[in-house]
């Protein structure tokens, strides 16, 4: 069958052509296919992966991109609904590849007519995607994922915030920066949400192009400074780890990797609360009891990322997957504890607050004996806190004595406070009769008037 469907398909004469069609006629298609697809140059010009200069998009004719055929962007292709079952197929990869032409949209004048030709057909994607009602060919799988690398795996431009920084302006008081060409990109991102989620996408298939390299490409987009871009990475990547569970520890790596390096290299990262607020889903999967691995995340990832300046940005959603944590295992409540301790601010009165509420939290789903263990240097903390010359930080940790649970683990241990407080004062009096005593027996041991008991000549 894939061979009439190829056999339909206009070819380019030559051995790169003739190679790449052998390949996909016999089910070896290299997995990282889209790898390659095209680069640009600091000129702007694009490149093939064989190193060959590509003219702009929209000219009158492109060669090959990854062995595939491009259209002329502005060829106009006939509606799905006007082709035949057998065509819509062959049809799709026409569209497909017609989506690959990348426009530039600093500009908007330029290519107006094109652009929006692009536009209507990826739309067009969306609904041949949306309406399958048959599993995915994987020459289908292959044209999605080309088309989506080469529309989303771009380079990032440089932008004036890094000069702003070092004039210290606040980087979280400003406003996010917009990507103009996200009228498709949008569409592009939506393409490929619904072919992830989509029943028709058989994930055996499918990893052979959404595969490690593409997931790593993947993770890198989530420094978008475009909230709406990483809105949808955020949904499709947790797509992705539920649908293709081979990838999972990969995944789950590669984003630790992201964090480590944000916290003791850069400290600089738009997309970590995205980031986090995908590991608090996965973190409540967690099954029990919780394996080393995930043990191991939250002591060197998780309770670290307390230490960078810009915690604020991402505080409500890393307090929620410590949480997560200590609801699934209720001994870690006293490593976590301690974490916060470790990092806890000291002249950051804002910061101080947040680590407060989070406590709380904490300290909700701790059960009495992790509480013995740490409630020493825990309530020295909160009594530092109590005599803050800020008012907000007092007042939020004398919000603790409210809550039913805190205030039932500090009453189950009065009289344990109460005994040790006793035995201290005990163990004083005795010491200081003793010492009394002693200063006695000394004084009756000497001669009067002469010390250390030595007498005159």
């Amino acid at each position: 069958m894939i061979k009439q469907i190829l056999g339909r398909l206009p070819k380019k004469t030559g051995k790169a052509g003739d190679a790449r069609d052998a390949a996909t006629s016999n089910g070896n298609e290299p997995s990282n296919s889209y790898s390659v697809a095209r680069s640009v140059e600091p000129g702007g010009n694009k490149r093939a992966g064989n190193g060959e200069h590509l003219p702009p998009a929209g000219s009158a004719s492109n060669p090959a991109m990854n062995g595939a055929v491009v259209y002329h962007s502005n060829e106009p292709l006939p509606a799905f609904k006007d082709v035949p079952v057998s065509e819509k197929q062959n049809l799709f990869v026409r569209k497909a590849t017609l989506c690959c032409a990348v426009y530039d949209f600093a500009d908007p004048t330029k290519n107006l007519k094109e652009k929006e030709m692009k536009r209507q057909t990826l739309m067009e994607l969306v609904d041949y995607v949306t309406s399958a009602n048959g599993k995915f060919s994987e020459i289908i799988m292959l044209e999605i994922s080309k088309m989506v690398a080469i529309n989303l795996f771009r380079s990032s431009n440089p932008t004036p915030r890094e000069n702003k920084a070092i004039e210290g302006v606040d980087m979280e008081e400003e406003e996010p920066l917009m990507d103009p060409a996200w009228s498709h990109l949008q569409i592009v991102y939506e393409v490929f949400l619904r072919f992830v989620a989509s029943q028709e996408t058989d994930a055996k298939l499918a990893k052979r192009y959404i595969d490690h390299s593409f997931i790593l490409k993947l993770l890198d987009l989530f420094d978008s400074e475009d909230p709406r871009e990483r809105d949808y990475l955020k949904t499709i990547l947790h797509r992705i780890y539920g649908k293709f569970m081979v990838h999972r520890p990969f995944i789950r790596k590669a984003i630790n990797n992201i964090f480590y390096r944000f916290i003791f290299e850069t400290e600089k990262h738009n997309g970590i609360a995205e980031l986090l607020e995908i590991l608090g889903s996965i973190i409540n999967g967690f099954a029990l009891p919780l394996k080393e691995e995930h043990k191991l995340f939250l002591l060197r990832a998780l309770i670290p990322l307390h230490k960078p300046k810009c915690v604020a940005m991402y505080h409500q959603q890393l307090s929620y997957c410590i949480t997560q944590f200590v609801e699934k295992d209720c001994k870690l409540a006293d490593t976590v504890i301690r974490g916060l301790l470790k990092y806890w601010p000291i002249t950051n009165s804002s910061k101080e607050v947040m680590f407060l509420g989070e406590l709380e939290e904490v300290l909700e789903a701790t059960q009495l004996a992790e509480f013995q263990r740490c409630m020493v240097p825990l309530f020295r903390q909160i009594a530092s806190s109590m005599n803050s010359s800020h008012f907000q930080v007092a007042e939020r940790a004398l919000f603790l004595w409210n809550n039913d649970h805190i205030e039932n683990l500090i009453k189950q241990n009065y009289k344990k406070f109460d005994d040790d407080e006793l035995k201290h004062e005990e163990s004083s009096s005795k010491r200081e009769a003793l010492w009394k005593r002693l200063e006695e027996m000394g004084g009756e041991s000497s001669p009067s008037g002469i010390p250390n008991g030595k007498s005159s000549q």
